[in-house]
């Protein structure tokens, strides 16, 4: 069975945050989980989209894969890089401020033929 996968990384969104718009879309049909990424109000959905719509062009150019016969059958969210920055704080003090990424892997696969 083959599978097709896009991977984007270093995505400014905090895994946490992401991993609310994958649980969304896992084991959904490809139409199926394009219209709820596009209508949902999570930013991470607006990045997922951009990744799902790679991993279908992968499936069509690479295995000639038809878009109506895909499944998404994995979505991983793992956390990237951790950009450390500070806000100065009294008595001379600082605070950290963690600017954390993601790195996304979505999984698509014939689902029926």
């Amino acid at each position: 069975m083959n599978k097709a996968i896009a991977i984007t990384k270093h995505v400014k969104i905090s895994p946490r945050k992401a991993r609310l718009a994958a649980g969304l879309i896992r084991g959904l049909s490809v139409s199926q989980a394009s219209a709820q990424l596009l209508f949902s109000s999570l930013k991470g959905g607006r990045l997922l989209k951009k990744t799902l719509d790679s991993a279908v062009a992968n499936a069509e150019s690479n295995f000639n894969m038809r878009r109506e016969n895909l499944i998404v059958s994995e979505v991983k969210i793992d956390q990237g890089v951790v950009l450390k920055r500070a806000k100065p704080k009294n008595k001379g003090g600082r605070h950290a401020i963690l600017k954390r990424t993601s790195h996304f892997t979505v999984v698509v696969s014939m689902g029926k033929e």
